[in-house]
């Protein structure tokens, strides 16, 4: 593993030299730059800040950050930040399977899940590139099985229905790809149940039958409360529905854990336990064992197709110059506004019904990767790190929050996602060319705006001109791709996923770790037993005490 003393090495991001060069370049430069003039004054300015990222089947996605508010001399400064910041170095430890995430002693190792290559890949000093393909062949197997009817359950029929039960990156990850890749599917329909309100797991149980359903139990370690608390609930009603035999849980329940002796004790047979290593993070889990929903949704051809496209993106990182590093520039875009113009937020909108869900997955790998306040170095930052990333599918979103992103006071930086090539052309493709001519304008509306005496052309008078007056200058990274297919998501997400090491290395966090989800898990089973009584509770400030004591009331 790396030495604590490698990591303590990391400066403040504020005390490297291009940081106080980029403090001086937005004071003279950049706060006063004007994307139109830019546009104006460099003809190839689009053919310069385009970059196209070629994926392993030869589709192709643009990120088009020309509508960004940088100039050469910045985005140079940017690019020596990553330097300054030893981005790199990071990026290979990273790869080269040390422990990076220093504060629980693992390696971040999830690209080794995607290594369709199987290229050594070493954590210490074990190759893990067979284990991970050996996993991949048995989900290849059991979802062959499932899909082709060969599995049958308790009574001989085919499974109709898989039933995935997790919280977190267990669920928020199979659950955005098979929305987004819901094209692909075939005839068996999937659910998910994460919340641990019952409502959730009630409503699912509602539309499934027993006899042809596939549990699938998505908890490394087989304790998370949240997920066995529902499995076991599913479980009970399984054998209230198929006559109390113990022996036919084997028939309907898989685990995707680690955790062998309580999986058995589960009562699923230990053939149908799919595991991972603890170089996984949750939230980066979705290439691993817990995308077996995936696999049984979408076939498994499509799902080593959705690896071999992060796959590419991870070549692309690790081989290519950071001037044309494209998940580099990304996350170095999101630090020049988050730490120089103090913006708060990041909008990501998908102008694709199919990326629903797309930014509720990068809200978790963001705001827990990167929500944290304390440096490598062990001491607090004196600088701003994650940012607060929201967003909704496009056209819905122009109808709620756009108004805020047009003309409200704060600036938001956004990235809008666009398929070139719609899997449902619609009338001639009116519906698909509708969808575009949004994508466009809305990028072209935040960064041109609309001055006073354009208002005024138009008719407006007196008071209402403030009122229609769009400041414009508002950055937008566009992202085209030719069509939404497993490869092209897998690479989107890399990206992300790549954005979001950038942004943590050059904050000098620990991009790895979640502590901030525990206390509240804590504080949470002490209440759940003083839930379990009728007495009164005391124990806590007045308004905690108040409010359980009101609960239990009411319950």
């Amino acid at each position: 593993m790396a030495s604590q003393k490698t990591f303590s090495e990391f400066q403040l991001a504020t005390e490297l030299p291009a940081w106080a060069k980029l403090q001086e370049l937005y004071e003279s430069q950049g706060k006063t730059l004007v994307l139109k003039k830019e546009f104006a004054a460099d003809p190839k300015r689009f053919e310069k800040y385009a970059k196209t990222f070629v994926n392993y089947d030869g589709s192709k996605i643009m990120f088009d950050f020309s509508k960004n508010l940088i100039n050469d001399e910045i985005l140079k400064s940017l690019v020596q930040l990553a330097k300054d910041a030893k981005v790199t170095e990071l990026r290979d430890a990273m790869f080269g399977g040390e422990h990076i995430n220093f504060t629980e002693d693992r390696a971040v190792y999830h690209m080794a899940l995607r290594n369709r290559s199987n290229k050594a890949m070493t954590v210490d000093g074990v190759n893990v590139a067979p284990g991970v393909d050996k996993v991949l062949q048995h989900m290849k197997e059991f979802s062959e099985q499932v899909r082709s009817g060969e599995w049958k359950g308790y009574t001989g029929k085919a499974i109709t229905d898989v039933v995935n039960i997790g919280i977190g990156g267990s669920d928020l990850g199979p659950v955005m790809v098979t929305e987004a890749l819901k094209h692909y599917a075939g005839a068996l329909k999937v659910h998910f149940v994460s919340n641990i309100d019952g409502t959730h797991l009630a409503e699912t149980l509602k539309v499934v039958n027993a006899e042809t359903t596939l549990f699938l139990i998505a908890s490394k370690t087989f304790t998370t409360a949240e997920t066995i608390t529902n499995a076991t609930s599913a479980k009970n009603w399984f054998l209230s529905k198929t006559g109390g035999d113990q022996s036919n849980i084997a028939k309907h329940f898989a685990a995707l854990s680690t955790n062998e002796t309580e999986v058995a004790k589960f009562g699923i047979d230990v053939k149908n336990m799919f595991g991972f290593e603890s170089w996984v993070g949750g939230r980066y889990s979705v290439w691993s064992a817990i995308g077996l929903a995936i696999a049984l949704y979408i076939g498994y051809d499509n799902f080593e197709a959705f690896l071999k496209g992060a796959e590419a993106v991870d070549k692309h990182f690790t081989e290519t110059p950071l001037e044309e590093n494209i998940p580099l520039l990304g996350g170095l875009l999101s630090v020049w506004y988050n730490n120089f113009f103090d913006a708060q937020t990041h909008l990501v909108a998908p102008f694709d019904q199919y990326l629903h869900r797309f930014p509720a997955y990068l809200q978790q790998l963001s705001m827990e990767s990167n929500g944290k306040s304390v440096t490598r170095g062990n001491v607090f930052t004196n600088y701003s790190t994650g940012s607060i990333l929201f967003g909704e599918p496009a056209t819905n979103a122009q109808h709620s929050f756009f108004q805020l992103v047009h003309q409200g006071t704060k600036l938001i930086p956004s990235d809008f996602i666009l398929a070139a090539q719609s899997h449902n052309p619609i009338g001639d493709n009116l519906h698909q060319k509708m969808l575009a001519s949004n994508f466009f304008a809305q990028a072209e509306a935040l960064m041109v705006g609309k001055d006073e005496d354009q208002v005024k052309s138009e008719g407006a008078t007196g008071g209402l001109v403030p009122h229609k007056v769009f400041s414009g200058n508002r950055p937008t990274t566009s992202i085209l791709v030719q069509k939404i297919t497993p490869a092209n998501l897998g690479a989107l997400i890399a990206y992300y996923e790549h954005v979001t090491f950038t942004e943590g290395a050059i904050w000098n966090i620990n991009s790895f770790d979640q502590w901030g989800v525990e206390l509240g898990k804590v504080l949470a089973k002490v209440i759940g037993k003083e839930l379990e009584t009728s007495a009164d509770v005391s124990g806590h400030d007045a308004s905690t005490n108040g409010l359980i004591n009101q609960f239990k009331e009411w319950m």
